[in-house]
């Protein structure tokens, strides 16, 4: 599995389709010593593309400044093999100072660091500052459901290959369709829409605990009456309404990320961490999980909605004085493992069931962040 192994020779075409454009700069500058400057790129670049995926071991990442978070979330990246392979395609910055704050080209670096070192952890200092750059502060105690947003726009607003935009949304995006019909008239407006996540409530609108993630999925999808204070102004009937809210699924992606929302406000805007227990599975098929009347796809779609479980990111502590890890199951060899920083330690099924919460144990670890992976992947492994 691990991040570590032999290096790859580079293609030839890759090479050259590097080094055609260094050899236009360097011309246009009419400088020799930049010409010899922009050739030793090249070669250091090839040795950041040739690197192998996931071979050996698992390698871990220093905190840096709380950097808990961070790490987690670039394990789950690192470890996805759909993602590495996007990731290794990008079209490196020519200039020192572009470099330093592309997220997609630090990210590389760092899988490479990892890949060909000899340590058991390394340090992603440069990456941590270039994210810094885009307000992801050092010393913060960040929310992984907010961060991996974070982080993945930056990734696709600085990718310059159009193909690998289209390739990175159809890796992680989900489609839904927004419905609200007005419960006086016939007016219904219809809205598809996009998510990287799906974000499920654990508590339902009377706030009883929802059991399982069944649950948790039934309910997010389930039709919502606006009424009250909640209603609608409709067109047709040129007043507020009652009306019927719902969200349908049209498509999932290669890579589904489920947001467990532990954390929720109560009064004072004080903000509450929901501990309790809440047990989700290894396989997840969403055929089972989901009525005809929540869907709005057809047959060829819902044949791939069959999952497994690919990632967990924990949460444990307060919201003010928290701790992430993450726990990934290799797609190569199948076998779970503990990303604690720059602790990696493979562990059981039941070490990972240990997130599902605990209602007194406040400060225990809980599943936050579910990665489900698709059976049937649309492309081979690279």
């Amino acid at each position: 599995m691990g991040q570590r192994g032999g290096r790859q020779e580079i293609s030839k075409k890759l090479e050259m389709a590097l080094r055609e454009p260094m050899k236009a700069e360097a011309k246009a500058q009419n400088n020799e010593e930049e010409a010899e400057e922009l050739k030793a790129k090249v070669q250091t670049l090839a040795s950041v593309f040739g690197v192998a995926d996931l071979k050996n071991e698992a390698i871990g990442l220093y905190n840096v400044g709380h950097s808990c978070c961070l790490n987690s979330l670039l394990q789950v990246f690192f470890m996805n093999i759909h993602f590495t392979r996007i990731l290794r395609r990008i079209t490196v910055p020519l200039y020192a100072e572009q470099q330093k704050k592309n997220v997609p080209y630090q990210m590389l670096l760092l899988l490479e660091e990892m890949q060909c070192g000899k340590q058991k952890a390394v340090y992603p200092i440069a990456l941590a500052y270039c994210l810094s750059a885009y307000k992801v502060k050092l010393f913060v105690q960040h929310d992984a459901a907010q961060l991996f947003l974070t982080v993945w726009n930056l990734i696709k607003r600085q990718m310059k290959k159009p193909e690998l935009v289209e390739e990175l949304n159809d890796l992680y995006t989900i489609c839904i369709q927004e419905h609200l019909a007005c419960q006086k008239c016939s007016f219904e407006e219809k809205k598809n829409s996009s998510m990287l996540t799906l974000p499920l409530p654990l508590l339902d609108s009377n706030c009883r605990m929802l059991e399982t993630l069944k649950d948790c999925l039934q309910y997010f999808f389930h039709p919502e009456e606006l009424t009250d204070h909640n209603m609608c102004f409709c067109d047709q009937c040129g007043r507020k309404t009652p009306f019927r809210q719902c969200m349908k699924l049209i498509h999932l992606p290669q890579t589904l990320t489920i947001h467990l929302k532990r954390f929720c406000f109560e009064k004072a805007a004080h903000i509450h961490k929901l501990s309790h227990y809440l047990p989700f599975p290894q396989d997840l098929d969403f055929n089972a999980v989901l009525t005809e009347s929540q869907c709005q796809a057809d047959d060829n779609e819902k044949a791939g909605w069959q999952y497994d479980l690919f990632a967990v990111v924990a949460h444990s502590g307060s919201i003010s004085c928290g701790h992430y890890c993450a726990y990934i199951r290799s797609l190569t060899e199948r076998k779970w493992y503990c990303f604690n920083d720059s602790e990696v330690c493979q562990v059981s099924w039941d070490d990972v069931k240990c997130t599902y919460g605990h209602s007194n144990l406040h400060w225990g670890e809980t599943a936050y962040l579910l990665i489900y992976m698709k059976k049937h992947p649309q492309w081979p492994y690279p």
